[in-house]
């Protein structure tokens, strides 16, 4: 079950967290894994990793925002069968203290730059007879997160871009779902707290790991296991679905 043997799957973001979870994951399945990463070091070694177990991989430096650059990779990467976006961004603060550079910044990467890579796939899936979708959401899809403007704006622009996509494209026989994760820990969790909160990063850690009613984050595997289901020939009867995957977070947080 869940072979992606004779599958290329795109992953953005790939580098670090989750995203390089679900290149490794991908690419043990038996997937050609193509990784898009702003950070080209970090792409490498993972495209190491992967090769080092056997596994077929290569790493693109690009920043997904970056039209011309997105749509140049996926030529030079010829047919896909698989695309996750899942390169993101975060900001800290209410309507009032986001600037619009601040808005902009969170815009053309977390929304703008999954545009331009389903701008870039979905044709190349048409071509080769279909495809599959996976977009990176959020619990901030769902609930108020205090202090999360800029970054809700940009995953509920997420989740209403997959049912869209969905709708349109299933005569194409191409499917687009969502997955929305509550806190995972990542290096990016790490850096996210260091920097917002100096000196109280163990407490933050434990009040952001609490606020999962499960009382912990998420494993980046967690994640990659649902993102190979929801890319599997196995799943084949969804699509426009959001898949919550939050210890909780959105139902029994009361």
């Amino acid at each position: 079950m869940f072979s992606l043997i004779n599958k290329s799957a795109v992953i953005t973001g790939g580098g670090s967290g989750i995203g390089r979870a679900i290149a490794l994951l991908f690419a043990k399945q038996g997937a050609q894994v193509h990784i898009i990463e702003l950070n080209a070091d970090a792409a490498t070694g993972v495209v190491e990793e992967i090769a080092a177990a056997g596994g077929q991989a290569k790493a693109y430096a690009a920043n997904v925002a970056d039209q011309q650059a997105v749509v140049a990779i996926f030529k030079e990467i010829g047919g896909v069968d698989i695309l996750v976006n899942n390169a993101g961004i975060a900001h800290v603060g209410n309507l009032e203290n986001t600037a619009e550079a601040d808005l902009d910044r969170v815009y053309n990467v977390n929304v703008k730059g999954a545009y331009n890579c389903l701008y870039a796939a979905v044709p190349l899936m048409k071509q080769n007879g279909g495809g599959v979708i996976l977009n990176m959401a959020s619990i901030a899809a769902h609930v108020g997160l205090t202090d999360r403007f800029a970054y809700s704006m940009s995953k509920g622009a997420i989740f209403a871009i997959t049912l869209s996509v969905a709708r349109d494209y299933m005569p194409d026989n191409i499917r687009c779902n969502s997955i929305s994760p509550a806190r995972v820990h990542t290096p990016f969790v790490d850096g996210f707290i260091a920097k917002n909160y100096p000196g109280k990063e163990d407490e933050i850690f434990e009040k952001l790991s609490k606020s999962q009613p499960i009382g912990r984050m998420g494993k980046p595997e967690e994640i990659a296991s649902l993102a190979l289901y929801l890319c599997s020939d196995e799943s084949g009867f969804i699509t426009g679905t959001d898949y919550p995957i939050d210890g909780g977070f959105i139902t029994l947080n009361n």
